[in-house]
């Protein structure tokens, strides 16, 4: 049986606050409790499991953060997990202006049960990159499987990759020309945990075990570094496909996020 109370804990302790080198033009700013990530595409407030602080003080703490970023003309998303205290912060995001964005599962796996050598259809080949083409190539497929602009994500990775290439791993799938399937892992260093980001498939390819793939490469790597724990705040698409592969859910997030008026 998993202890999902210690690995809640385990997460609770380890993954609040980011560990690790950060990234070209990011600075944090700590604001009481809070964490205050500058310099991204949006501004992005992390917290501990409890802001020790309720009613006025915690409106003043939000709507610090909110004009902080209303100044610079910039977004703001404060991670909220179903845990978290007060009970009241969701209700007091709200009434700044935060709209809650559709949960995620945040969930575990053990990396060395969902190592395995990957499997890809014929004619796949999966290899791992960093070259600033590579990470624009894997915009453009973000932008083109979601359906909003990801151009954010190659100057995400080129920072990341210059930042530290060894706390990054990104993968592609290709058939021929064509990058099917993008994904990446964030190995915090101090911690347990490799983070499984990206995980993106082209809709033709969907179902053929891209993602399954990426994430056995992924979690080898992870074994081979090292690392115990692999986490995902996975949407309902790919929850139901970790769930397969021997993870854990703990809690769920919700992103609040406020943007200044246009």
């Amino acid at each position: 049986m998993v202890d999902i109370a210690a690995l809640l804990a385990v997460y609770d302790a380890q993954m609040r606050i980011p560990p690790g080198a950060v990234p070209a033009g990011v600075t944090y700013e700590q604001d009481g409790p809070v964490l205050r990530i500058v310099g991204g595409h949006m501004g992005r407030i992390r917290a501990p499991r409890d802001v020790r602080v309720t009613g006025a003080a915690l409106d003043r703490l939000i709507a610090r953060q909110r004009d902080y970023f209303g100044a610079r003309g910039q977004g703001v998303e404060w991670k909220v997990r179903a845990h978290d205290l007060p009970t009241e912060l969701p209700e007091r995001l709200a009434a700044a202006g935060f709209v809650p964005q559709e949960p995620s599962a945040v969930l575990i796996g053990f990396a060395e049960e969902v190592a395995e050598a990957p499997v890809l259809p014929d004619g796949v080949v999966l290899r791992q990159v960093s070259e600033a083409e590579d990470l624009q190539r894997i915009a453009g497929q973000q932008t083109e499987v979601w359906g909003f602009d990801c151009s954010w994500v190659a100057d995400d990775l080129v920072a990341r990759v210059a930042a530290d290439p060894g706390q990054i791993t990104i993968l592609v799938a290709e058939a021929g020309d064509v990058l099917i399937c993008s994904a990446w892992a964030v190995y915090h260093p101090t911690t347990d945990f490799v983070a499984l980001l990206g995980g993106t498939t082209l809709p033709a390819w969907q179902g053929r075990g891209l993602y399954r793939a990426t994430l056995a490469a992924r979690a080898r790597e992870a074994v081979t570094r090292g690392y115990r724990l692999l986490h995902v705040d996975a949407s309902p698409h790919s929850a139901p496909i970790l769930r397969r592969r021997h993870f854990h859910e703990i809690t769920t997030s919700t992103h609040y996020q406020w943007f200044p008026p246009t």
